[in-house]
């Protein structure tokens, strides 16, 4: 049984090699709380499957240093090729530099300017958006984030509040990699779309207990990493402490982010197997 899934990870990240990196298209559309906001929209070269709407983390879209500068970062470039090779559209909207912000990672979060009102308005507004297109059918799609951006999954599928429980345009799951749960855990979320999450088992920067916690009270689906930190699906780099990200498990005292390729290709797997089940 070990060998057949790992022969199964390895063909499926294979495919999301051979995709290929196409140039995104960039498109705009508004927030619902009026910010003009700009996306990178990636488009399958066949017919599309379904859509996902990608929320990038306190980080930001791009990546700021290297060869990849001004581009997507390499988090999100990798889950644009393995859904691209999946047949699936892949909408990722920028929340921060329209907002004049590059990166709120190290900044203390009573003092960010930007945080999940924001988010939430930019994801709904996103789903409008995808929702509207002559390439996408409106049952036929899904909300994913990372860190900062998984806690706007949450924000943007909890039905407690009247913005979401209102809105004509719902996803039909919400994957949520490594979010912060515990505002959500303790404000009573209750999901609008089945919900799945990734989390990382040595995570000191959005520690995933309370997710656990959160996803028995919300029947939601939990996966928890062994041997992960933060960033665990990250194709580059390796496992660091951060010491100017001021947040986090014990704050001042920094946080650990980095991949572990193992939980990234069975954090793929998941993701693949719940869009095929939400969309069959």
């Amino acid at each position: 049984m070990r060998w057949r899934l790992a022969a199964a990870l390895t063909g499926l990240l294979a495919g999301a090699a051979g995709a290929g990196a196409p140039a995104p298209q960039q498109v705009r559309f508004d927030s619902l709380d009026g910010t003009p906001l700009t996306a990178s929209v990636f488009l399958p070269a066949g017919a599309t499957r379904g859509a996902v709407v990608a929320l990038h983390g306190c980080g930001g879209l791009y990546a700021r240093h290297g060869e990849r500068a001004g581009s997507l970062n390499a988090r999100h470039q990798a889950m644009a090729d393995l859904l691209l090779g999946q047949g699936y559209a892949v909408v990722f909207p920028d929340s921060l530099t329209p907002r004049g912000e590059n990166e709120l990672c190290t900044q203390r979060i009573a003092s960010r300017r930007i945080g999940q009102f924001a988010r939430r308005a930019d994801a709904l507004a996103a789903l409008d958006w995808v929702a509207a297109q002559p390439w996408a059918d409106p049952q036929r799609i899904a909300l994913l984030g990372w860190s900062h951006g998984g806690s706007a999954v949450l924000a943007a599928t909890d039905r407690a509040r009247p913005p979401v429980r209102h809105h004509a345009v719902r996803p039909a799951v919400a994957i949520a990699f490594y979010p912060g749960c515990r505002t959500a855990l303790y404000d009573g979320y209750q999901p609008s779309a089945p919900l799945v999450l990734m989390l990382a088992e040595h995570d000191d920067w959005t520690a995933p207990e309370p997710c656990i916690e959160l996803g028995r009270v919300a029947a939601a689906e939990v996966h928890v990493f062994r041997d992960s930190f933060h960033d665990f699906d990250n194709p580059k780099g390796s496992v660091r402490l951060r010491r100017d990200v001021p947040n986090g498990v014990h704050p001042g005292r920094g946080v650990h982010a980095g991949p572990n390729p193992t939980a990234r290709d069975q954090a793929y797997a998941r993701v693949v197997e719940a869009l095929a089940r939400a969309f069959r």
